[in-house]
Order: structure tokens, then sequence, then C-alpha cells
């Protein structure tokens, strides 16, 4: 009888055990993944029947700096193509309205998904300048770039999520192509032959994202009802962001408003 107790408490307290394990119990944690916004199930799609848009512009307060002048003396071929004295696109100002700003959703979407894009997003060296010289493109879209000139361009591209490229287009009209594997914001091209050529691309997994206009204006169309952050990148301004909440078929529109550098003292 004390073996037959004995051996009914050992199998009792074992399945105690073997209970308490498979539901986690003792110092064992789990972790979750990250839950989507109320009533954004993981993989939905937009629908579009409900979404909205956000609209704004972009402003520079005060007086902006002047442009780098350009000198292309070292290539005959690119004095040739540009009739007029060049400038960097820095600060591309038309009445207190600033162009070139990368504007973006940066959170809030939660897991929504997308379709794949099916357009070719480009790059072109024409005039031995890019264009154009903020942009934006999705991760796994196919990114063409183009050598205009009759002159050898190499584009640099200097990612820092992304894997690093460095090509060579020395002959008119070559072209190449580029997939980004990861999202980035921005990443900055260079050109090794004309220390004056730049330009940004910022690389998303979503399609909300636009950069500004020669007004100054941006729209970031059918998003879904939902709270966001907003964020306005310019290459020497930074980043800028503002919260917007967004309602069914709402149109919200929004300013934001960089402030251009102080102006360097006569001892600088």
């Amino acid at each position: 009888m004390r073996l037959m107790h004995r051996y009914l408490w050992m199998s009792t307290v074992g399945c105690a055990l073997a209970a308490t394990i498979a539901c986690g119990g003792g110092s064992q944690s789990t972790s979750q993944e990250p839950s989507a916004p109320a009533g954004t199930p993981a993989g939905q799609k937009v629908d579009t029947a409900t979404a909205g848009d956000v609209k704004g512009v972009v402003t520079l307060e005060g007086t902006a700096p002047k442009n780098e002048a350009i000198k292309m003396n070292a290539d005959p071929y690119c004095v040739k193509a540009n009739s007029t004295p060049q400038s960097q696109e820095t600060y591309a100002v038309s009445d207190g309205k600033l162009a070139n700003v990368f504007v973006y959703v940066k959170d809030g979407l939660g897991n929504y998904v997308y379709d794949a894009p099916t357009e070719t997003a480009k790059i072109d060296q024409k005039d031995c300048r890019y264009h154009p010289h903020v942009f934006g493109m999705r991760v796994g879209q196919k990114l063409e770039i183009l050598n205009s000139d009759s002159t050898l361009h190499n584009i640099h591209a200097l990612p820092k999520a992304n894997a690093e490229f460095n090509n060579g287009q020395p002959i008119k009209d070559m072209k190449m192509e580029h997939t980004f594997t990861a999202k980035e914001v921005m990443v900055p091209f260079k050109c090794d032959v004309h220390g004056w050529m730049n330009a940004f691309v910022g690389v998303l997994d979503h399609p909300y994202f636009a950069p500004t206009g020669a007004d100054g204006s941006f729209t970031l169309k059918s998003l879904p009802p939902g709270t966001y952050t907003i964020e306005a990148w310019h290459e020497k301004l930074g980043p800028m962001t503002q919260s917007v909440t967004l309602g069914q078929k709402e149109t919200k529109e929004v300013i934001f408003a960089f402030k251009a550098p102080a102006a360097a003292s006569a001892t600088d």
C-alpha cells in the first residue's frame, strides 16, 4: 500500500509540473509580436472607400542662404551643356515656399499591406546634374539610372541600411537598375567624377510619401483613418514632425514651417 500511495503522489506531482511548464509557468516569460492599431488586423489592405488625404505646404521663414555656385570648368562638356551659371539646389525657395523637401508618414500605419509597385523609379544624369534632386521609392522597387550625357558619370550611393554601390556610366544613354532591400530615409547619391552632383532618395515600405514641388506643396493620398506622425526632411535643415489624426474620407491640411539658419557672422 505504501508503494502504491508513493507512486500515486509522484504521478500527481509530475502531472502538475508538466501542466505548469506547458502553460508557461515559473520564471519563464513569453514575447509577443507588436500588434496593429485597433481595427487594423495584420495583413489588411487599405479600404480606399474610407481613406482620406493629407495635404500641405512647406515654408521657409527668414532669408534663405545663398546656394553655392557650381564651377564646371573641369569638364568642357558640362560647361557647354549649361549656358547659364549654375548653383546647388539646397535652398529651392519661391515666395517663401520650400521645394525638395521629402514628406512621408513616419509612424502610425500598423500592419497594413500594400500592392508591390509596378512602375520603375528613375534618376537621370543630364547636363551634369541629377534629375530629380529629391525623390522617393519603395523597398523592392526597381530604380533605373540613366546617363543622358556624352561624358563619364558614376553614381555612388552611400546608404546606411542598404548596400553601397558605385557604378560608372561612360557612354551616353547607358542604363542600369538597382533595387533597395530596406527602408531608409534618406539615401544620398554623389558623382565621384563631378563633385557638385548630388541627390537624395527616400526608400519606404509604404506608398505615403512625396517631395515638395516648386510651390512647396505635397499630397499624401488615400491614407486610412488613424493618427500619424508625418515627417518633413530637408537636406540641410533636417527633419520636422507633426501628428495628424485623419477621419474617414477626411482631408487634413498641414504646414511645416522651417526657419532659415542664422547668417554667419563676419568673424566666422
